[in-house]
């Protein structure tokens, strides 16, 4: 189903599905020793839902939730890590101070019933996946 063909009510459920998410993603990777720089930072035209560091490393995290963990990294294609990668050059543009620090591009998978699983370098920031898949 296309954006524009859901409902309000299913685009309102579906965004309050992805808040909860990137809260429960947050929660994760603080318990992981991450601290937050940054949520839902928008700029290029692309989103990073959460921005963290932890020691030498910054991670620009990528929050996905479906009904499997298999299905929520899938949904992370090449259009998506376009937007993203731009973004995360803004970002990197804005706050220098990170250019000596190792960048990844990170995912966080979240399904019901499930724990949520950190995944490093889910896809390059170049736009490509690290499996090599775009």
């Amino acid at each position: 189903m296309t954006r524009a063909a859901r409902s309000a009510g299913e685009r309102r459920r579906a965004n309050r599905a992805g808040h909860a998410a990137e809260w429960l993603a947050a929660a994760l990777l603080i318990a992981k020793g991450y601290r937050i720089l940054a949520r839902r930072y928008a700029a290029h035209g692309g989103e990073i839902d959460i921005i963290a560091r932890r020691g030498a490393t910054v991670a620009f995290v990528e929050v996905k939730s479906r009904a499997s963990l298999d299905a929520a990294l899938d949904a992370i294609g090449a259009a998506k890590t376009g937007r993203f990668s731009r973004a995360a050059d803004a970002w990197l543009m804005r706050n220098q101070w990170a250019s000596g620090h190792v960048l990844r591009a990170d995912a966080v998978l979240v399904a019901p019933r499930r724990w949520p699983r950190h995944v490093e370098n889910a896809f390059a920031l170049d736009g490509r996946r690290s499996d090599g898949g775009w």
